[in-house]
């Protein structure tokens, strides 16, 4: 270490010039694009790295760049699994591209969500993917017009942004019509807030295939959360209805929600699915290994997170001739023993 300096002093630049017997610039060179660097000098400004114990200031770098290489992702609840999965997609091409992942978690709180997106563009991220609490807000389209790239993430958008979603009407169709085929016709459905958009999806997928059968009695049931506790909750409250008027089959907006609602059967000692057949939505895994395993209507969760992160990295490196693009996936109805019986009509 040079002499004069404190033991918890940082190495710089100029010291690491110094010990090379190079120049400033040879070093900034070596950093930033050592290609040009002859491969001589390169490997003793290595060397001078090495045992000064040198490391880069990436945030000042950053700062005279004016952009980050960290990605902010923005999702409605960390503790769901499907998200976690989403994560891991956008995550593995990050690292790719030599790009960090900042991992925010709104709590389906829109003042959170807020909170998350000011933060993350102080910090001049390269970008943002996120699943908004709502996707028509107006300060996403602002955060584009500021400069920081938003991508809506198990969303859809209009041409103002590019979006990465799953048709989940279609999934809501899917859940619908495995349950009058197996002969349900009082059916609940439950999710919530039947404001945020994929919940209000599903929602209209199921009722559109009730409405198009026919004598069929859909029941409605709101949760401001979609959780494990929620989904026992209502279990246990529609367990307790008379048994000719309860539903015999439920079909709810994720699988948090089903799970919980499994366990409200099994406290209330209703079979399933004799007694109640049950379709989730997202296919975590968790689904498989429920002591029921669950039916769910399945996402590509890690597909959807990987596209997003591609669509990101399009604008961000051809913003002049990036142009937004909506891709939607397509759900695939899982049936498990949750669901498999075939009611007598």
């Amino acid at each position: 270490m040079a002499a004069g300096r404190g033991t918890m002093a940082t190495p710089s630049i100029k010291e690491v010039a110094q010990r090379a017997g190079v120049s400033v610039g040879t070093v900034s060179n070596f950093l930033n694009r050592p290609g040009i660097v002859a491969p001589e000098t390169r490997q003793r400004v290595q060397d001078s790295i090495k045992a000064l114990g040198f490391v880069r200031n990436e945030a000042a770098r950053h700062l005279r760049a004016g952009r980050s290489r960290t990605v902010g992702l923005v999702v409605l609840d960390v503790t769901n699994p499907f998200f976690t999965d989403l994560a891991e997609g956008a995550e593995a091409l990050a690292y790719e591209h030599d790009t960090v992942v900042m991992l925010c978690n709104s709590k389906t709180d829109p003042v959170r969500e807020g909170h998350h997106l000011d933060q993350l563009e102080q910090q001049r991220v390269m970008g943002i993917l996120i699943t908004p609490f709502d996707s028509t807000d107006p300060s996403l389209t602002a955060l584009v017009d500021r400069g920081t790239p938003v991508v809506l993430v198990d969303r859809t958008a209009d041409r103002g942004l590019c979006s990465v979603s799953v048709d989940d009407q279609l999934g809501g169709r899917l859940a619908g019509n495995h349950l009058i085929e197996s002969g349900h016709r009082r059916i609940a459905f439950i999710g919530g807030p039947f404001t945020m958009q994929q919940v209000a999806d599903r929602k209209a997928g199921i009722t559109a295939i009730v409405e198009e059968t026919g004598d069929v009695d859909l029941q409605h049931y709101e949760v401001d959360v979609m959780g494990v506790v929620e989904g026992r909750a209502i279990g246990e409250q529609l367990a307790a209805l008379p048994a000719r008027s309860r539903p015999t089959a439920a079909f709810l907006a994720n699988d948090l929600l089903a799970l919980g609602f499994l366990q409200g059967m099994a406290v209330a000692g209703l079979r399933v699915p004799r007694d109640m057949a049950i379709v989730g939505y997202d296919d975590i895994d968790f689904a498989r290994a429920a002591a029921v395993p669950l039916s769910s209507v399945r996402q590509p969760a890690e597909l959807l997170g990987r596209t997003a992160m591609e669509l990101l990295q399009e604008e961000v490196e051809s913003a002049e001739r990036h142009r937004h693009r909506q891709v939607i996936f397509q759900p695939d109805l899982i049936v498990r023993e949750s669901s498999d019986f075939k009611r007598r009509r």
